[in-house]
């Protein structure tokens, strides 16, 4: 059973010492049986505040969290599990009213079941209030973090957790839809865990308790602090250029080139992940986003890691670089692919779609966005990731408007010609330049910040 904190207690762990100050609520009405009278509702919210010590079932105000201050949202679950009603409504509304205000961002620490039965509809409703204060939140350039606590599930979930920039949970904690009371008598109880929603997508990771204040102080000054560029990294593997196309061929597909791990680690001081397409999907393995620091500053990252890129991966990216973009945070992308995964279980999740995203979603990104081909650069699955004007390669990669193999395939040569095949596809570094389709070859060792 996950550890469950109150709202006061959860608070008093994130919070910097002495920091929190909590934010003056609107008046609440007086009706004894709330707004539908339901009888003994009154009689029930006066046992859960007896109990718990709260007027209503969140707790909001200012902190900073490991420097940096944001307006927190604490749910006490312990007041008729925390579900929402008009109150809470109003109280939400008021939060994120605050932080437009005076330009802070927002972090949820959710406890909730849902909706507040004994308010009916009027409970209901208040989803469609937070959804609106989350967007005009979302318009004004300002993150919102998410923390999943035990339980989180209903509304609360589908709109404050799961529509969250980034959305962290604790070990064990109960999220999903569906509350335990309401799912089918058959449903798989590990579906509806955190661990679960991570490996689907739907959440960025799991965080143990005692590391929350400083990952989440971490990302708070990551989402806050954006470099003015993304200048690209130098080259760490061979400095010689290839001598023909397929010389260029087999030293990107080289098991001992750097991959994106090397470069990100080389690139950056500290950086965190961005998991999952919020569609269903992850692709760990195939594509690396996220956030990190460089000379103090951050800048975004999507990186291919050398292997096809699923639909979720790509998915992931579009995700990251619309994030990145609405926080005037600088992009870096890495290419390293022999092509997007061509599977039937890839076009059965949409890999088309998710290219045509990724590629729509860079041709409108005003942030900058730079470019470095570290590998193997395979037609569209590798030009989805590029930016137009300012992409770069190291003399240890190529790109090809198709492999050489699948090239040589098309158009019915013999294997043995595939070599001379790579070379009139005009693929090296030096290739790209002459004709336009890079900026340059970069050389040498980028120094950390």
């Amino acid at each position: 059973m996950p550890e469950r904190l109150s709202a006061r207690q959860i608070l008093a762990r994130v919070c910097d010492t002495g920091t929190f100050s909590e934010l003056p609520y609107p008046a609440g009405e007086s009706a004894p049986d709330g707004p539908i009278s339901w009888e003994g509702y009154g009689a029930s919210r006066a046992r859960a505040a007896r109990r718990t010590g709260e007027r209503e079932s969140v707790i909001c105000g200012t902190a900073a969290v490991e420097g940096t201050r944001a307006v927190l949202i604490a749910f006490e679950f312990g007041f008729l599990g925390g579900s929402l009603g008009r109150l809470t409504g109003d109280r939400l509304e008021a939060a994120y009213t605050h932080a437009r205000a005076h330009r802070l961002p927002v972090v949820p620490l959710i406890a909730t079941g849902g909706s507040r039965m004994q308010e009916g509809m009027l409970a209901l409703i208040q989803l469609q209030r937070v959804a609106r204060q989350s967007a005009l939140t979302r318009e004004a350039g300002l993150p919102q973090i998410a923390v999943l606590r035990d339980p989180t599930t209903g509304g609360g979930w589908a709109t404050l957790g799961a529509g969250a920039d980034v959305t962290l949970a604790l070990p064990g904690a109960q999220v999903g839809f569906a509350g335990s009371r309401v799912r089918p008598a058959d449903s798989d109880p590990a579906a509806y865990t955190a661990e679960a929603q991570v490996a689907s997508g739907a959440a960025d990771a799991v965080v143990r308790p005692e590391e929350l204040s400083g990952t989440l102080g971490h990302w708070l000054r990551l989402l806050t602090s954006p470099a003015a560029e993304a200048p690209p990294p130098g080259a760490l593997g061979a400095a010689a250029l290839p001598a023909t196309g397929w010389e260029a061929v087999r030293r990107a597909r080289s098991p001992h080139r750097p991959r994106a791990e090397t470069y990100l680690d080389a690139y950056f001081t500290g950086r965190r992940a961005l998991t999952g397409d919020r569609c269903g999907g992850a692709d760990p393995d195939g594509m690396l986003c996220g956030f990190g620091e460089r000379d103090g500053r951050t800048i975004a990252y999507a990186a291919q890691t050398g292997i096809p890129t699923r639909p979720a991966g790509y998915r992931t990216a579009a995700r990251l670089i619309r994030l990145a973009d609405r926080l005037d945070i600088p992009v870096l992308t890495l290419v390293d692919t022999p092509g997007a995964a061509n599977d039937a279980e890839a076009e059965r999740q949409g890999a088309g779609s998710a290219i045509a995203d990724l590629f729509g979603t860079l041709a409108d990104a005003r942030i900058p966005v730079t470019t470095l081909v570290i590998g193997e650069g395979g037609s569209g699955g590798a030009l989805a990731l590029a930016a137009p004007g300012n992409t770069w390669a190291t003399p240890d990669s190529y790109f090809s408007v198709i492999a050489p193999e699948l090239a040589a395939a098309i158009l019915k040569r013999p294997p043995e010609e595939t070599e001379a095949t790579a070379d009139w596809l005009r693929i090296r570094p030096q290739d790209l330049v002459e004709l336009g389709v890079i900026q340059g070859i970069v050389e040498g060792t980028t120094p950390t910040g």
